[in-house]
């Protein structure tokens, strides 16, 4: 039964991580119109047992993406320079997007992974008891 619990972890450690990973990519969405805003990087970790078999996956620490602001050219801005020009924010929404759907698309694997080992557990358990 040991390989049964082992897969639910796994599974349960995947899905949250790709939560995590989902909340990240949607705010981003959302401040994606705010000025100086740098995306959020979400990175992921394996995390190893006793025998160097991976046992879960966990985020790693959350980092900013360092490329260049977009400048945005609008004089009456109220943080607009002496050339009309701010600073926006680095959040490309096709990007956001794409790593949004695979979050979910990753996030779908896990939990229909987590529900095949729950089912067969189950199954398991009405054999054992006949």
């Amino acid at each position: 039964m040991t390989g049964f619990s082992e897969s639910l972890s796994v599974s349960a450690s995947g899905l949250k991580a790709q939560a995590q990973r989902l909340r990240h990519v949607s705010e981003n969405i959302a401040n994606a119109d705010t000025p100086g805003y740098r995306r959020k990087v979400v990175s992921f970790e394996a995390q190893f047992g006793a025998l160097d078999a991976a046992r879960h996956v966990e985020t790693g620490r959350v980092r900013l993406d360092r490329s260049d602001l977009s400048r945005i050219y609008e004089p009456g801005h109220p943080m607009a320079d002496e050339t009309g020009h701010f600073e926006g924010s680095n959040v490309q929404l096709v990007i956001e997007i794409a790593d949004a759907r695979e979050a979910q698309r990753s996030y779908e694997a896990n939990l229909k992974m987590f529900d095949q080992a729950r089912q067969m557990s189950s199954s398991l358990m009405e054999l054992l008891r006949r």
